[in-house]
């Protein structure tokens, strides 16, 4: 502020002295026509301005200063302020510098390429599968623009190779040669193009003759990666005698098997139902210490089980766990199945909860499977326990699993228990079949809902699935328990009509049918059929017994007792 003091009391010596700080820094201010002094920067932390007129001397002239700081930002150093010294940083070079394209029609099909992939993401959303980028040298971008391999997955020439075999197929064997098809794309194939071209055949017949030519050729040598495609191409044809020729072939030729020579051979045993010779096979492998992969194990395993050979599943299961094979999810409810099968239900149960443990979520047949050994043992509460817990994984039931549980509930007598799990079917829309149809029938005739029972057989009826006996003897109980014997034997002759037929228990039934009705001729022609299916229970006996006696025949009750003592 004492400047400002000294330019307010004494301006003309304020005047001399901004004009001689101007002569030495003519950068700092600008001097107008009439004299004064429009705008003067006198420092790096202040300025001054100079904005009206006073007379100093023969000029007038006010100077008003005002200081204000300036800030100053810049990646330059201040030109007022002395140099450190230190040279400028260049920028630094990236770490992974890009390789220089080969021309612009490289570039071009870059960004074809990035525009196909930003529209696929756009199209299938978050969880779009992408190709990955693949980085090529500009050689190989100029070999790759050569062979016009944009949007192809092989060359021109493979291209090509591979469709002139495949064009073999419509004709006879043997009504071409091979090396005349192929004169064309002689030196042209190298060892990994021709074993393109043998992957790509369909034909078992155009990969025989393929590998044929092959042989012939200068770049060939003797491969497990080409009797692997052989061998998988026999397999899926099921031309298993030329499969093992090619392997004793593979043999001969100094190659030695991998695994996935060895599990190829044996999905294809397993594909065609060749048990017999893939266990022999699996016996060689082990032998030769060869670790298969937890997929050819699937294969075998659940070949094993559709032909319901247990026992080789489980032995085969041990096999894998003893060579320290991981399997999977699929592995595990094979193998519970087979357990369950068996009768090996404590096995069953701790190779679930070690799958469980492992981190699988147990798929809806494994939970139903150990539901209804559960319930058939009467462990009532295990099989609730699974039931809750197959629930909270959020599995929704199946049928044969609803059926399992509504008959568990039926013979413990817990009635509205079953009528909520058949709301809770309705709730999740689980189709009921006629064994869940029948139960409900038997739980309503239990609770005399006799109204119900018969709406729902009705109901059974017009959806068509009215196909086994043990769903009209049910509904024949049921008028039988509300004293309806004539609607019961319309039930019953409904059953012969359609040409259902009669189990021992459906004969049982219709004789307490005629029992009651007291018909004794119709009910000794079925107490006489139903002796041909073995010797009357004892509750029929008794019946029959108690039918003569209240009809007065006492020489027929008599007799029946001497038929049957």
């Amino acid at each position: 502020m004492q400047l400002l003091t000294i330019a307010r009391t004494h301006p003309e010596f304020y005047y001399k002295l901004v004009l001689e700080h101007l002569q030495q820094h003519p950068k700092m201010g600008k001097k107008g026509e009439n004299g004064d002094f429009e705008f003067i920067c006198c420092s790096n932390s202040f300025s001054i301005l100079i904005s009206k007129m006073e007379k100093v001397g023969k000029r007038s002239i006010i100077i008003i200063i005002i200081f204000h700081p300036i800030i100053t930002c810049s990646v330059s150093p201040d030109p007022w302020s002395l140099s450190d010294g230190n040279k400028p940083k260049p920028k630094p070079k990236s770490k992974n510098p890009k390789n220089p394209l080969s021309d612009d029609n490289a570039r071009r099909i870059i960004k074809a390429k990035a525009r196909y992939l930003s529209a696929l993401r756009r199209n299938q959303g978050s969880q779009a599968l992408t190709p990955r980028w693949i980085k090529r040298s500009p050689e190989q971008m100029v070999r790759y623009l050569e062979d016009d391999r944009n949007g192809h997955l092989y060359g021109r020439h493979v291209v090509a190779a591979i469709q002139r075999v495949r064009s073999l197929s419509g004709l006879p064997d043997g009504s071409y040669d091979m090396r005349h098809v192929m004169a064309s794309f002689v030196t042209k194939l190298t060892f990994r193009e021709m074993c393109t071209v043998l992957k790509e055949q369909r034909n078992w017949r155009q990969a025989r003759d393929f590998l044929a030519w092959m042989k012939l050729q200068l770049s060939y040598r003797p491969s497990v990666i080409v009797y692997t495609l052989v061998l998988r191409t026999y397999g899926q044809a099921g031309k298993i005698k030329l499969a093992e020729q090619t392997f004793l072939e593979m043999l001969e030729a100094g190659c030695e098997p991998d695994e996935v020579a060895c599990g190829t051979m044996l999905c294809a045993y397993a594909k065609w139902g060749r048990h017999k010779p893939m266990l022999s096979f699996f016996s060689a492998v082990q032998q030769r210490g060869i670790l298969l992969s937890v997929a050819v194990y699937n294969f075998m395993l659940s070949s094993l089980q559709k032909k319901s050979f247990h026992p080789s599943v489980i032995e085969i299961w041990r096999q894998m766990v003893a060579a320290g094979i991981m399997p999977n999810r699929f592995t595990y409810t094979v193998v519970i199945g087979s357990l369950v099968k068996t009768g090996l239900t404590d096995e069953a149960f701790k190779t679930f909860n070690e799958m469980k443990t492992v981190g699988f979520v147990p798929e809806e047949v494994t939970y139903s499977l150990l539901i209804t050994e559960s319930s058939k043992k009467g462990v009532r509460e295990e099989a609730l326990r699974l039931y809750q817990d197959m629930r909270q994984q959020r599995i929704v039931p199946s049928n044969f699993t609803c059926a399992s549980l509504l008959s568990l509930y039926y013979k413990s007598g817990n009635y509205s228990k079953a009528l909520s799990l058949f709301s809770e079917m309705e709730r999740y829309k689980v189709v009921a079949d006629e064994v869940i149809y029948g139960l409900l029938i038997r739980i309503y005739g239990k609770l005399g809902l006799y109204e119900d029972a018969v709406t729902t057989f009705e109901e059974i009826d017009k959806l068509g699935l009215l196909s086994d006996n043990k769903t009209y003897v049910t509904m024949a109980q049921v008028h039988l328990n509300a004293r309806n014997c004539e609607k019961a034997l319309d039930v019953m002759e409904q059953m012969r009509s359609r040409k259902v037929g009669f189990s021992r228990f459906a004969y049982i039934v219709l004789l307490q049918c005629y029992v009651t009705k007291e018909d004794a001729e119709a009910a000794e022609l079925t107490l006489q059929a139903l002796s041909e299916t073995g010797f009357p229970d004892c509750s029929s006996c008794t019946t029959m017994l108690s039918l003569y006696i209240r009809l007065g025949l006492t020489d027929k009750a008599k007799d029946f007792i001497t038929r049957y003592e």
